[in-house]
């Protein structure tokens, strides 16, 4: 099997209204990806891509990601369990941003702090105006 290989971007039109999917990769090789359960919508993480992770996704059909803080290509669930099936892949207008549906697997749950999903805070202003963060409802 060839390895996917992606095309450069071509003009503004192009990008925004062709069909060619182009991603445009940051300075830093990567691409920002979220995650939403394709079970109830709610959205369970963002992480970010580069092409290997991302072709490996488009190829196994189970969420890659590049782990930042440790430099490397990460299959998420290959530890936990909670694999991530990827179930649809949009990207936004510019193609430089990936919006995936995943069905999770294990326990269900996404975040290494044990959590269903990463975005378990809101924040809010308090009565002195500062930002501060309380539990998501």
């Amino acid at each position: 099997m060839t390895a996917l290989a992606f095309d450069p971007p071509g003009s503004r039109e192009a990008v925004e209204e062709g069909l060619a999917f182009t991603p445009r990769f940051d300075r830093d090789g990567l691409i920002a990806c979220i995650a939403v359960d394709a079970g109830d919508g709610r959205v369970l993480m963002l992480a970010h891509m580069n092409a290997e992770s991302l072709r490996r996704t488009l190829e196994t059909g189970e969420a890659w990601y590049w782990s930042r803080s440790r430099g490397e290509l990460w299959h998420k669930g290959a530890t936990s369990g909670q694999v991530q099936r990827v179930t649809g892949m949009r990207t936004d207008c510019d193609q430089d941003a990936l919006l995936i549906t995943v069905a999770v697997g294990g326990d269900g749950g996404c975040c290494h702090t044990g959590r269903p999903a990463c975005f378990y805070r809101s924040v809010i202003l308090d009565t002195d105006g500062r930002a501060v963060l309380r539990p998501a409802p």
